[in-house]
């Protein structure tokens, strides 16, 4: 199973880019965390542009998530909401809204801040975008507070609890997907 992770900022030093890391190097086995990394290439939206030849970049993100089984976003909070850029991106690829290839994909949405909320209204938002796209959206949040302290020297979460709810985010992602591919009873 491969799972598309893709961090909400474009910050070098990202603390969402880290959490991902985190997660990633937790994943069950059987379970592949790939971090995207072409955030910062996308285009700002444009229907002009969302012709049969989108953008090479936006057809790079499209193949990524379509290719996927399963994304993983990890985004900061700004202005109580969702990154632009990420925004963008989930734009992008929820068009054209007949094919969007985040209809039916399973989305867990996570996110780090370094307020003492962790994110937890991005996350919201984004999860009300993404079910909007058609995605399949995990019920679940990961809000990491305080995350430029939440991390030890070599990247692991401080905390057993937000590790817990790490491993319970990524266990329903996994379950999501399974039930995706399970045959619909007669």
């Amino acid at each position: 199973m491969r799972i598309l992770a893709i961090a909400g900022s474009l910050r070098r030093d990202s603390l969402n880019a880290r959490l991902l890391r985190y997660v990633a190097e937790r994943a069950p086995a059987g379970v592949e965390v790939e971090i995207w990394d072409g955030l910062r290439s996308i285009p700002p939206y444009d229907a002009d542009s969302d012709t049969d030849l989108a953008p090479a970049p936006v057809a790079d993100l499209r193949r990524a998530i379509a290719s996927a089984d399963a994304l993983l976003i990890a985004t900061p909070e700004y202005n109580a909401s969702i990154p632009g850029v990420l925004k963008n991106a989930i734009d992008w690829a929820s068009r054209p809204r007949a094919s969007t290839v985040l209809q039916n994909k399973p989305v867990a949405v996570i996110g780090a801040s370094t307020g003492s909320f962790g994110a937890v209204w991005a996350q919201a938002e984004l999860r009300k975008v993404l079910a909007h796209t058609g995605a399949r959206v995990v019920d679940l949040d990961l809000p990491v507070a305080k995350a430029d302290d939440a991390f030890d020297e070599s990247g692991a979460l401080h905390s057993a609890e937000l590790d817990l709810r790490c491993a319970d985010v990524l266990a329903a992602l996994v379950d999501s997907v399974e039930a995706r591919s399970q045959p619909l009873a007669a």
